[in-house]
């Protein structure tokens, strides 16, 4: 534990990196220090789910020293960084401000995010749901599946996750009257995931951004889907971070951006 004043962004790195090692995202992601100087003495962390310009704007306004975000700003090549684009434009708000910027994605998924998730929902008996990495002592991967705490009908676990996840509401494709007790859960965007729920054995899948023909095929296949939105599952990134952060680092100013879903629903 460190209870310097400030900390070099090298040391929080350090820190984060043992927590979801870089080594467990996937080959197509791009995560850790994506923008700023590794050498900064950090003071004030500032934490959000996406680099978006307010979260941007609202770091450089509380004079934050680091960007940490779950969702990473750069994911394919750039060839070159100016304000004629809006990723060029927040690249050069972050070096103006000397923010540091970090991003932890796949690597959270399978080591945080998965289990962060599953403990919410309270499952027990919990497995893997998708292995992606695996070595001589373990398998790790996205997401998990396992007993709920009590069978439920559908309608019952939607209501269920709702409240876990502070939801004004999620999507169901499914029977509502039909039980549940194994379910599956991966947090963000699922539709990947129907095939290992399905091979799981689980007889619903709580995750987001399923679209009509993969709920459609979920339940030809006799899953059932709670979509609880990319964002509605994922946001759960910010408060674990917060109390990682203030627990590693004590004295530092660790803080939340203000975010909410990004899209609203007209009833």
């Amino acid at each position: 534990m460190n209870n310097e004043k400030s900390v070099a962004c090298s040391s929080i790195i350090e820190s984060l990196e043992q927590l979801s090692p870089s080594f467990y995202a996937e080959s197509w992601d791009n995560v850790g220090l994506l923008a700023g100087r590794r050498e900064k003495q950090v003071q004030k962390i500032c934490i959000a789910l996406d680099a978006t310009d307010e979260v941007i704007g609202e770091a450089a306004a509380k004079g934050a020293d680091m960007l940490l975000t779950h969702h990473p700003l750069i994911f394919s090549a750039l060839k070159k960084v100016n304000t004629d684009d809006f990723v060029g434009r927040r690249i050069v708000k972050l070096l103006q401000n000397d923010i540091s910027y970090y991003a932890m994605h796949t690597n959270f998924d399978v080591m945080g995010m998965a289990d962060a998730a599953a403990d919410e929902m309270r499952l027990k008996e919990r497995q893997v749901l998708d292995i992606t990495y695996e070595d001589e002592i373990s398998k790790e991967g996205i997401g998990r599946y396992g007993k709920l705490p009590r069978a439920m009908t559908l309608e019952e676990c939607a209501s269920y996750v709702k409240e876990v996840f502070h939801l004004e509401s999620v999507k169901v494709y499914g029977d509502p009257g039909r039980m549940v007790e194994c379910i599956a859960i991966s947090p963000g965007s699922g539709k990947s995931m129907i095939k290992h729920a399905v091979a799981a054995g689980a007889e619903a899948l709580v995750t987001g951004d399923i679209e009509h023909h993969e709920g459609l095929d979920a339940m030809a296949q006799g899953l059932m889907i709670i979509d609880a939105g990319h964002y509605g599952i994922e946001k759960i990134f910010v408060p674990y971070m917060v109390e990682y952060l203030k627990r590693e680092f004590p004295r530092l100013e660790i803080s939340a951006a203000k975010e909410k879903n990004p899209f609203w629903v007209m009833a």
